[in-house]
Order: structure tokens, then sequence, then C-alpha cells
């Protein structure tokens, strides 16, 4: 029919100068070890690419040195960066606001170099539909060691091209949800950024009782000021305000660690998804195990749980990720006495320490004790100033595990429309109302 999409590979569109696939930087033109700094030119690996976008805070970089030897894998923004080796399938597209880039030889860089032919945010979409994945991880199957999808192979894979005007219309139809879950992963970068500004200048650094013992204004309304003292006295941690006391990290929570569960397999189709720490590093259940609901309720993951990390990769998330079930080397953190954002603070207040003790361990895996946490000394104050903060302090914990839960739900209605709208059993006017706003594709 005149209306399908057109059918062509990697290769077709490349011959035809409507798209550019190339791998990353590898062989006699990799970086040397001298060559990465702290401050130069970002090379991007596998691990960099989360949840559709580049890590570009936590990556490698290097210096200028190395950057003029760099013969492949030189990007840009708009470009699209996809993970080929060992872990395939991650997908991110380089915003407006990101910097020039190098791949790393696991990384391959997707350009659309005529957009008036193929717009490149429908071609990020595009590539993460079933139609374009199943083709990946066919490929990615046919190798004898780890999951490898070569340049070659890339160049094999086949994209549907519907007409510009129905490109740009999932564009603009998916770019608008996308941009709502960015928007939300900006507001809850910054509410956390202040919720632990807030919490280290009242319990680390004690700055109101400081302002008070030094005749200074503190700042705070009237109902907080005059809750805290104005004098410190000594302790073990040194001098803590007045009234307040000192506990162990496992005095203020209970740490639930988790169940081995490949021990409760799912029986009669009634099955959780297993929570590991792969599971909350990525902050989703996507490809995780299953495993029986018939478990005790305390095992039992929900949106909203503090869940910590206590062997391997130290984290201390608070989970939106869906119900599960709480697997080993995974605490599940409560208290029937303190407040979530309490115990949640002191964790990451001390979660550097607990990271430095893991990595000396002689072990595979390293992790922490249960006396660790007993060590971990903790200031409280009394519970009326309790009270008070918290008034404040738990409506930043509900808004950091709630905007994360509605950009799941969002990201689902995405994934829900994408097949619909490439195949176009959705028109135009049927997604009238369905997303409010207008989206600037990214």
């Amino acid at each position: 029919m005149a209306n399908d999409p057109r059918i062509a590979t990697v290769a077709e569109l490349q011959r035809e100068g409507i798209l550019f696939v190339e791998d990353g930087n590898h062989g006699e033109y990799r970086p040397l070890a001298s060559e990465f700094t702290n401050d130069g030119t970002p090379l991007i690996r596998p691990d960099d690419l989360k949840n559709g976008r580049v890590d570009f805070t936590n990556c490698d970089r290097i210096n200028d040195r190395a950057v003029k030897r760099v013969r492949k894998g030189k990007g840009r923004v708009g470009d699209i960066v996809f993970t080929h080796r060992a872990t395939v399938g991650r997908i991110a597209r380089i915003g407006p606001e990101d910097p020039e880039f190098i791949a790393n030889p696991g990384v391959t860089v997707w350009r659309a170099t005529a957009p008036e032919i193929l717009d490149p945010v429908y071609l990020y979409f595009f590539m993460q539909t079933p139609a374009f994945m199943n083709q990946v991880w066919a490929e990615a199957g046919n190798t004898d060691t780890f999951p490898y999808v070569s340049l070659t192979q890339q160049r094999g894979l086949s994209l549907q091209v519907p007409s510009l005007e129905r490109q740009r219309f999932i564009a603009r139809i998916l770019g608008t949800l996308d941009d709502k879950i960015e928007l939300n992963r900006q507001m809850n970068e910054t509410l956390e950024a202040i919720a632990r500004a807030l919490f280290k200048s009242w319990f680390v650094d004690f700055d109101p009782v400081r302002a008070k013992s030094a005749g200074r204004d503190t700042g705070l309304p009237d109902h907080l000021d005059t809750l805290f003292p104005r004098s410190f006295v000594g302790s073990e941690m040194n001098a803590i305000p007045y009234g307040w006391t000192i506990r162990g990290l496992d005095e203020i929570a209970r740490f639930l660690n988790g169940l081995a569960l490949q021990k409760y397999p799912p029986t009669n189709g009634d099955a959780l998804p297993v929570i590991k720490i792969a599971q909350l590093r990525a902050g989703n259940i996507v490809g995780a195990d299953l495993a029986s609901a018939n478990l005790p309720s305390d095992y039992f993951v929900e949106d909203g749980d503090v869940l910590f990390s206590w062997s391997g990769s130290l984290e201390c998330v608070l989970w939106a990720g869906g119900a599960g079930a709480l697997n080993q080397h995974l605490f599940k953190v409560t208290s029937d006495h303190y407040p979530k954002w309490f115990y949640y603070m002191w964790i990451h207040h001390h979660l550097d320490e607990f990271r430095h003790i893991a990595a000396g361990k002689a072990t595979t895996m390293g992790h922490i004790q249960r006396h660790h946490l007993s060590e971990a000394k903790v200031v409280v104050p009394p519970p009326p100033l309790m009270e008070a903060l918290d008034s404040i302090m738990g409506l930043f914990m509900e808004k950091l595990w709630q905007g994360p839960v509605q950009s799941r739900t969002l990201a689902s209605l995405r994934d829900a429309l994408l097949p619909k709208l490439i195949s176009g059993e959705l028109r135009i006017e049927d997604t009238e109302g369905l997303v409010g706003g207008q989206g600037n594709g990214r």
C-alpha cells in the first residue's frame, strides 16, 4: 500500500546518505592510562547509558592528546548511542545541553544525516520497539562467548521509515511523554539536593544551634527556632546539641535482610519479581527473576520502601520500581519509632564510610556487617523537634518516590503507544488530548 512505511536496512540508508553508524574508538587509537583526566572530553562506556540518557557527570574523561588520536566514535548533540558488546541494547539520545564525546568500543554512534527523510527523534524511538530490538537480540545470541552485535551485523538491521509527517507526529507524541519524564527526574534531583542540604544543616553542622549560641538569627520560623537549643554538650561524637542523644544506626531502624529467593520458585502462577542489586541499580524490575508470592509480608517490597544493598554495590534508594520480593544482600529498612526520612538520610550520611569498609574486604564481593550499623552513630533530637521537622522533611520524602512512580506510569504509556504509532494502528486524530501539552521532541 502507498501509505506503508519503507523497510530498509541500515546499510541501504548509509549508502543513500540518510544514516551514519560507526562503532567506538578502539585498537591503537585507544586512550592510554596516562591520558585520563578529570576535566577532559567525555569517554562514554555502556554503563554510562541510563534510562535513555548518558550520565556525563560520572563518565571517564580523556585529555586533548588522546582526543587528537581518535579516528572513530566521535559523537555530538542529536546522536543516538547504542551498546553492542556484553551489555547489549541500551539506547540513549544526546540532548541539546550535552557535550561532544568519544564512544568506547562497546558503544556505537548512530546519526540521522538527512533529517528531511529520517527524523532523528523518530529513529531514537523506533530503536526501542520490539520490531528493532528483536533483531538485535537475534544477532546478539549468535556468539559463543558474550552477547555481541558487530558493526556489520548492525548494518544488516532493518528500519521502518514511514512518511516524514508520521515520523514527526510519532516524535512529538512520544517526545512529550519523555519531556514529562525528564522534568520529573530534574525535579527529583532538586528536591533530593534540598532535603540533603537541610538535613546536613540541622543534624550534621547544627547550624541553628550554632547561630543561637552566637546570638545570631537562625532564619527559621518561630515555631522551629524555639525548639532548637542554644548550647552544646560533650559526647562520644564531640559536641552535640543540648538535650539530643546518640544512637547506633541499627537502633533507629530495623534492617531486614532478604531471602535466598531461588529457594522459593513461583507456584500456581502466583509470582513476584525478585528485587536484587541489579534491579536496585536500574530502578525497575525489567527482566527480573520471579519468586513465589507466598512469602511473609515483611519480605514484600512496595513503592516508597527504603532499600539498602549491603554487599557488592552499596546503594540506598527510595524504591519506586513496583511491587516485588526482597532478595538476599538487600536490607529493607523500616522503623516503628522514627520517620523514614530520618533513617534514609543517616544511611546516606554513612554510605561513603560503608563503601570504604566494603572495598577493604579481601573477598570477591565486599560487604558490611551488622556491627558496622551499630558503630555508625547518629544524633537524635527530642520528640517535639523531630515531630516539627517531620512536617517538612516528610513531604520531601513523599515526593521523592512519587515522582519516579509517576514517571514509570508515563514510560508504560509511552511503551504501549510506540508499536501502535509505528504500525499506523493509531492515527493522529486518535491521539488528540491523549497527552497534555506540547512536547519539543527533545
